[in-house]
């Protein structure tokens, strides 16, 4: 899907001379690459789009803790934009009538317009504990997956955009090690990735065993070298 549709703005990075202009976002998963993720972004001077969701985390305990409030009030001070992620990490499956049937493990879990609105809502009250501030009103569907009824309920409670990710962009953090290494993966990143692409990884994730998160400085500077610039997914705030 094309960036100018999806949003209308954006935020670019204090970048010149752009040949084009790519979004890298950042989901929570298990935070156990949080800070390393945030060093890069600090030494490459580029800004990321997060979508926070209430996951638990190498710590034992879950990235909207007050435990991580530390954390979020860093990326807050340095100019990243935030969106939500919703606070159970359910995966959308199918609408029955007004409602939306999830998975949560083994559970399937049936939310009305207010159960989700409460989803929704309760990220954004820990973030506004944790920084002072609300999110954006973008947010992601967990592994992308979208209802017609979770879009429309989205928008109602204030999260009028929903941000997937280009095919490229996919950077594969969340694939298995031993059939994806990160050479391949950093490889077809370079080759396929183009300006106007949203990427997408993870601030740690479980089922890898060799984590990509080292690989983000190198595909960051070979696609400045290529004079393409970052930029965060903002819109207006509520």
């Amino acid at each position: 899907m094309a960036l100018a549709l999806l949003l209308p703005t954006a935020t670019l990075a204090n970048e010149t001379n752009c040949k084009g202009t790519v979004y890298l976002t950042l989901d929570t998963g298990n935070m156990s690459r949080a800070e390393s993720i945030a060093k890069t972004l600090n030494e490459e001077n580029i800004k990321a789009t997060f979508f926070l969701a209430n996951e638990r985390t190498f710590r034992h305990d879950h990235a909207l803790d007050a435990s991580w409030d530390g954390y979020w009030q860093e990326r807050a001070r340095e100019g990243h934009a935030f969106g939500n992620h919703t606070w159970s990490h359910m995966t959308a499956r199918r609408d029955e009538g007004e409602k939306i049937v999830f998975t949560d493990g083994n559970r399937h879990v049936t939310l009305d317009r207010a159960g989700f609105c409460k989803e929704l809502h309760k990220v954004n009250d820990a973030f506004m504990r944790a920084t002072g501030r609300r999110l954006a009103g973008l947010w992601r569907a967990p592994g992308g997956r979208t209802t017609q009824n979770s879009i429309r309920y989205a928008a109602g409670c204030g999260y009028p955009v929903h941000v997937h990710w280009n095919d490229a962009g996919f950077l594969g953090d969340e694939l298995p090690s031993e059939q994806y290494p990160n050479a391949k993966l950093l490889e077809r990143a370079l080759n396929n990735i183009r300006p106007g692409d949203v990427l997408l990884m993870h601030l740690g994730i479980w089922s890898r065993k060799d984590p990509f998160a080292p690989m983000l400085k190198p595909l960051i500077e070979r696609l400045k070298a290529r004079g393409l610039c970052f930029g965060t997914l903002d819109e207006p705030k509520r």
